[in-house]
């Protein structure tokens, strides 16, 4: 990471079909190998079945469950005078959303079965209603947090 300057944020091209930054961001991640256009279509196959399953725009199921995912304050280890504490911090907007992205994708890709559209699918449903595998991940990360609340005063 440079000293002395911060590079300035790339700004992300909304994706084509829904008109949003955040879904060109999660096909970005979502991605292996350099191959976009197969990551858009699982991502859109995936939007299918969510519409098809719930009824609702996926789009809003998919911002709902970041929302749901995105973590408030995370523990960051601060050496003071020989001893490690887990300060608690809260998080940047960006890192937040970076994050939730990253969690919804190790909880996919650790889910059994299926083509990676139902998983996806799935997960994204089980997120937009405060369950799954990446919302339990945010909850252990505010329950160590809130654990560590006597450390704060650490914080830098």
């Amino acid at each position: 990471m440079p000293r002395r300057y911060r590079p300035e944020k790339r700004v992300v091209v909304p994706d084509l079909r829904y008109n949003n930054v955040h879904v060109a961001m999660f096909v970005n991640r979502l991605m292996k190998d350099g191959k976009k256009s197969t990551a858009t279509r699982v991502l859109y196959d995936c939007f299918n079945l969510i519409e098809d399953r719930t009824g609702r725009p996926p789009v809003d199921v998919f911002e709902q469950a970041l929302q749901n995912v995105m973590p408030r304050v995370e523990v960051k280890p601060k050496r003071v005078g020989g001893a490690t504490y887990q300060v608690p911090i809260p998080v940047d907007p960006r890192r937040q959303v970076s994050l939730a992205m990253r969690w919804l994708l190790s909880a996919v890709r650790s889910r059994g079965g299926r083509s990676m559209a139902q998983r996806l699918a799935g997960e994204l449903m089980d997120a937009a209603t405060n369950q799954g595998a990446a919302v339990k991940r945010r909850d252990d990360t505010h329950r160590m947090a809130e654990a560590n609340r006597a450390f704060s005063h650490f914080r830098f």
